[in-house]
């Protein structure tokens, strides 16, 4: 029920009352009862960590406060930035660790399939607590196998959406993204071995890395290009060899107001 009323609170613009800060306290907190009057909602009850709290400001305005890890959500470009490196933090966590994190729920899937499909539980769905991001597989009858497919895509979401600090004045590219870019980079060492592609499993970090780069120069390739070693040509196509990566970069550059990727 909670989820339910902080989903229906996200809906409403700011004219609503409503006004949505980071969290500068180190505890989780968690209410999983609520009551409603005319002035707003009030959650009370604690309970077990969930990444989140929502509390009454004032008789007419409600301030939601969010305890996600020092994340703090971007509502107008779905993208949340973390400091210290969590959202590097939790893709270097192993499967297990990973899913400790979240509430898992499985399901009988809809639609087409055969006839067995619908008469067990097989599908999926994983809820990454501590940044609300949503992944699900249903498209196998092994539940084992809709877990693990879950759980990498769980991994890209994360990728995509949780952004890391970046120290432009200081930067140099961590290890995981110089080992996706091309051997023409000027910062990329022999040691390094060859080139990682979209197809791999490791390639989901070094994506991050490249998002955070370019969510720091505001979507700008070129000036990412100059902290890789690359001429912009050879970023775009890295860019656009992997069709989440190509939609996450066109999607800031377009609310900065740049031409997409092609």
């Amino acid at each position: 029920m909670a989820n339910s009323v902080l989903r229906l609170f996200l809906r409403f613009p700011s004219s609503n009352h409503c006004s949505f800060t980071k969290s500068a306290a180190t505890s989780w907190c968690y209410y999983n009862s609520f009551y409603r009057n005319c002035s707003g909602y009030l959650f009370m009850r604690n309970s077990k960590p969930r990444g989140w709290s929502v509390i009454r400001t004032s008789t007419r305005e409600a301030k939601f406060k969010f305890s996600t890890n020092s994340c703090s959500s971007s509502l107008s470009s779905n993208t949340s930035t973390c400091e210290n490196d969590g959202g590097r933090e939790y893709l270097m966590m192993t499967d297990d660790q990973l899913i400790s994190q979240c509430e898992v729920d499985t399901f009988k899937a809809s639609g087409p399939g055969g006839q067995h499909r619908n008469k067990r539980e097989s599908a999926v769905r994983l809820k990454h607590l501590p940044t609300s991001i949503i992944a699900q597989a249903v498209e196998d009858r092994s539940q084992h196998k809709n877990r693990a497919s879950a759980l990498a895509r769980l991994r890209t979401l994360l990728a995509l959406k949780v952004r890391n600090t970046v120290d432009l004045d200081a930067y140099v590219p961590p290890p995981e993204l110089v080992q996706i870019l091309p051997a023409k980079s000027t910062v990329r060492g022999s040691y390094q071995g060859p080139q990682i592609g979209p197809n791999n499993q490791k390639f989901v970090m070094g994506m991050q890395a490249l998002l955070d780069l370019i969510f720091a120069v505001e979507g700008s390739v070129a000036d990412a290009s100059k902290k890789l070693g690359l001429s912009t040509g050879a970023l775009s196509r890295l860019i656009l060899s992997d069709d989440s990566l190509r939609m996450a970069v066109n999607e800031l550059r377009a609310s900065k107001g740049m031409k997409p990727l092609k």
